[in-house]
């Protein structure tokens, strides 16, 4: 576990600016020693130049950037420690596996029995044994990805930077990967910075999310944090799946809101909402969190949070079904994640709403 009390890097008001491109908009940014963070955001919101601002091949026009309170604008990328692995791995063809990883080790002059000794280590650790003599052409794209988190591990060094590293793998090694550097991140204690554009990624790995848009951060929370309290629309859409409802505040109780959507009754639990009646807001529902089941001729959507409607069309996904469902004037996408054996569920339906699950944005549609 990462300590939170221990800023270990810290971004204050960074700006970058590319001709007129403000890639970076006065960043501030703090992460604790031991921390998993992800930098998650559309191509082109600033974050891989935030990483590349921290690893030094890039320095801010104004802000500073500290690494467990030293400042280090100015300082070249070799002083300050951050190895950086890419998406193309950026091996040495020439060299066999083991030379790759230890190369490093070998230009600062390391004795033989210390590089011996952590090479031994970073075999393990990645399942590497039985390729020492093998080249970066003789190994499969993920076992090629393993020797640049070696090389990059192997030095000793306190942070990680690692831009997209899994992006040229395929779906299902990109899981085993991740999860193996998850591990291993863990087991080091090492204070690591992602960048990916992947969600999915992003949940399952980290400790803390920022999600970045047009160089600015939107938000930083926990994977819960980011899922399931957005704190605007943008972050709300770009992490995962979701419906927006927008709706208006018609009723305050000590432990539960009532609200009217198109004339419709809905219910959800108070938490921390400040509100007040009449107030317009932004309702967000996710997909997994909405019920379905065929409806009766003639049955009226009666029960707390139900609506009427009609399916438009499914994806079957294998683990679930993705419904398109047209209630009222809006359509909904609802994952069924226990579909039937006898298909997909077909005309007419009472679609029920989560009232656990449900978050608001207030006065927020950017």
């Amino acid at each position: 576990m990462y300590d939170s009390s221990k800023p270990f890097i810290e971004f204050k008001n960074v700006t970058k600016t590319f001709d007129s491109f403000k890639a970076l908009d006065n960043i501030t940014l703090t992460i604790p020693q031991g921390c998993f963070m992800t930098l998650l955001g559309p191509s082109g919101c600033g974050k891989t130049t935030l990483m590349r601002q921290l690893a030094g091949f890039s320095e801010p026009d104004s802000g500073d950037i500290y690494i467990k309170g030293i400042r280090v604008n100015g300082l070249p990328p070799y002083k300050r420690n951050t190895p950086l692995v890419f998406q193309e791995y950026a091996l040495f063809p020439h060299m066999t596996v083991k030379e790759n990883i230890t190369y490093g080790l070998k230009l600062k002059n390391t004795d033989k029995e210390s590089v011996g000794r952590r090479f031994d280590e970073m075999l393990k650790m990645f399942n590497l044994a039985g390729m020492e003599q093998r080249f970066p052409k003789q190994l499969s794209g993920g076992q090629q990805q393993r020797v640049a988190f070696a090389r990059a591990l192997i030095m000793g060094q306190e942070v990680l930077l690692l831009d997209e590293p899994l992006s040229n793998l395929d779906a299902k090694l990109r899981v085993e990967v991740r999860t193996e550097l998850r591990q291993i991140q863990r087991k080091l204690g090492i204070t690591t910075i992602y960048v990916t554009h992947d969600q999915d990624e992003a949940l399952s790995m980290s400790d803390l999310i920022a999600v970045m848009r047009a160089g600015k951060i939107e938000q930083v929370g926990t994977p819960w944090q980011i899922y399931f309290k957005p704190e605007n629309r943008f972050v709300a859409d770009f992490v995962g799946t979701v419906n927006f409802m927008d709706v208006v505040i018609s009723g305050l109780f000590e432990d539960r809101l009532l609200i009217n959507w198109q004339g419709s009754a809905i219910s959800m639990n108070r938490m921390d909402y400040v509100l007040n009646p009449g107030e317009e807001a932004s309702l967000i529902v996710r997909p997994e969190y909405i019920s379905l089941r065929p409806a009766a001729n003639n049955e009226s959507a009666d029960q707390e949070n139900s609506l009427r409607g009609e399916i438009l069309f499914y994806s079957f996904l294998g683990r679930f079904i993705r419904y398109w469902i047209k209630v009222k004037n809006q359509t909904f996408i609802v994952d069924d994640s226990n579909p039937s054996l006898s298909g997909a569920i077909e005309g007419e339906v009472i679609i029920a709403l989560d009232r656990n699950k449900l978050h608001l944005l207030r006065n927020s549609k950017s």
